[in-house]
């Protein structure tokens, strides 16, 4: 999610200073996500020069605020409707260094694995924990909680993949030579190129 549409998102419930969008950006993601104040302040400088908010002058707290103009509620609501798109691959940490650990002599793939999972593991008790010490089971918090639980789940069932497939012996080190293109130094099996 980008900060200026989550920033033009929580301005759609009423007029808010910099300080309240942070808080509130971070309440609602369980300060999963934090967001420096430099840069909520940063956007809504350029959502004001796009015409998206308005600032209002200093109240007696010298705090301004900035509401949603016309175009801005419009795009607030065109994202609300609008599937966020999953982009171009990104490129995953975890996979480049297992990817590179199968493709290399002398490096142990499958403790690469391992220690990968066991912080993933970790990762995935302190979340839930977190999540059910939160007591609030209907919290926004509660929704990013289980997402990212999901997602180390998934990362957790494709590290035991690899693993199972390096058990097999489905992967093959090439030796390279200078020739052999570098793409080439891991090959999977007739089999599993069906």
């Amino acid at each position: 999610m980008s900060v200026k549409q989550a920033l033009l998102a929580l301005l759609a419930n009423g007029d808010r200073y910099g300080y309240e969008l942070r808080s509130e950006f971070e309440d609602a993601t369980g300060g999963v996500w934090p967001l420096n104040i430099g840069q909520v302040y940063t956007t809504l400088d350029r959502l004001e020069r796009d015409g998206l908010v308005a600032r209002s002058e200093a109240d007696d707290a010298r705090q301004v605020h900035y509401s949603l103009t016309d175009s801005g509620r419009a795009e607030a609501a065109t994202w609300w409707t609008t599937p966020v798109e999953p982009g171009a691959p990104s490129r995953e940490d975890a996979a480049l260094k297992i990817a590179l650990a199968v493709s290399m002599p002398g490096i142990d793939a499958e403790q690469v694995i391992q220690v990968q999972r066991s912080a993933i593991l970790s990762r995935m008790q302190d979340l839930t924990r977190a999540r059910h010490a939160s007591g609030d089971r209907d919290s926004a918090w509660a929704l990013v909680a289980d997402a990212m639980i999901f997602r180390a789940e998934a990362e957790i069932r494709w590290l035991d993949h690899t693993a199972a497939r390096l058990k097999q012996g489905t992967w093959q080190q090439t030796p390279r030579t200078a020739d052999a293109p570098a793409a080439s130094t891991t090959h999977l099996t007739k089999e599993e190129a069906k």
